[in-house]
């Protein structure tokens, strides 16, 4: 568990690694932003959290425990957020959890392990100065857009293995393998809106600006990382369409083999069929059967099996069915 705070000044960052019993005095100065960050948090990181800012119990609570929905919940002077990044590793997608508690003049991130990269955050807070003198509001935003922009890098992994997919249904490759590729995309794709798809309810309740966190010039950025959402939400929505499509034809195609495959099964069984029973009739052990004393007997019996086997042969060819 580490616990870092850091401390902005008319949006230049004028302090780090402050100590942690001045956090309750520095919230208190009007021009100042406190951000503290809290990775892999413990009991007494929460117990801190309770004592200098006065989070209420239960959403300390949500902050501990992990496996929380994505949301966001309004206190008297501040905002509780849990939202999810999301990085891949590989053909993997990797959640990250995050709490968040924001007002004006501070901003408290909880991460818990995968760990979710604040680097490029902290770039963009630095490169601002005149946002992130808004306080806490902006350096929500900035963290959000970068969630936002790591949903689209999944979903343009996704189109890509999804291009796969429909390559090799439509190539005539189509087997339990590109099915299974199909279920597995969906499953993942399933996951990934979990995730993404509270962030419009989460945006949009900070947009009303109940309580001084949005403040007028931060409200263009947050319309643009809401639509930013709802357009990564459009996106995963149709390529989830394009999925199940692709299951359907794939579907279709192995039908349409087997359909083949039975049909070459049936002409071949019919076309054995008349030789085995010209071949059974004359092998019933009667003592007196037509032919059985004719010298040409057996030869014609053995003719009418593949003249009869030849018919059915060029029948079923010109079916297509062989």
């Amino acid at each position: 568990m580490t616990i870092t705070t850091r401390v902005f000044r008319e949006g230049t960052l004028d302090e780090e690694d402050v100590d942690e019993e001045h956090i309750s005095e520095l919230i208190k100065d009007a021009g100042c932003t406190v951000w503290v960050d809290i990775v892999d948090p413990d009991e007494r990181a929460l117990e801190m959290l309770g004592k200098e800012f006065g989070f209420h119990r239960l959403a300390l609570e949500d902050a501990l425990h992990g496996h929380q929905r994505p949301k966001v919940e309004q206190y008297e002077n501040y905002f509780f957020l849990v939202a999810y990044g999301v990085t891949l590793d590989g053909d993997d997608a990797i959640p990250h959890e995050m709490a968040m508690f924001v007002a004006h003049n501070y901003f408290v991130t909880v991460r818990k392990p995968p760990v979710f990269d604040l680097s490029g955050c902290v770039e963009r807070w630095k490169s601002h100065p005149e946002l992130t003198r808004e306080g806490g509001g902006f350096l929500l935003y900035i963290l959000l857009d970068e969630v936002v922009d790591g949903y689209f890098g999944i979903i343009d992994s996704y189109e890509e293995r999804i291009d796969g997919v429909e390559d090799q249904v439509f190539s005539g490759d189509a087997d339990m393998n590109a099915q299974s590729s199909i279920f597995r995309l969906k499953k993942e794709m399933l996951e990934l809106r979990r995730a993404m798809a509270p962030l419009r309810d989460v945006l949009d309740v900070l947009q009303r600006r109940q309580v001084d966190v949005v403040t007028v010039p931060l409200e263009p950025y947050y319309r643009d990382v809401y639509d930013h959402v709802l357009r990564a939400n459009d996106s995963l929505d149709t390529n989830r369409d394009i999925l199940s499509s692709a299951l359907e034809a794939n579907l279709s195609v192995i039908s349409n083999r087997l359909n083949d495959i039975m049909k070459r099964l049936t002409s071949w069984a019919s076309i054995i069929l008349v030789p085995t029973l010209i071949a059974g009739i004359y092998g019933m052990n009667f003592r007196h059967m037509p032919e059985l004393a004719w010298y040409y007997g057996y030869p014609l019996s053995l003719g009418l099996m593949a003249l009869s086997g030849l018919m059915l042969y060029r029948a079923f060819k010109r079916r297509d069915w062989l």
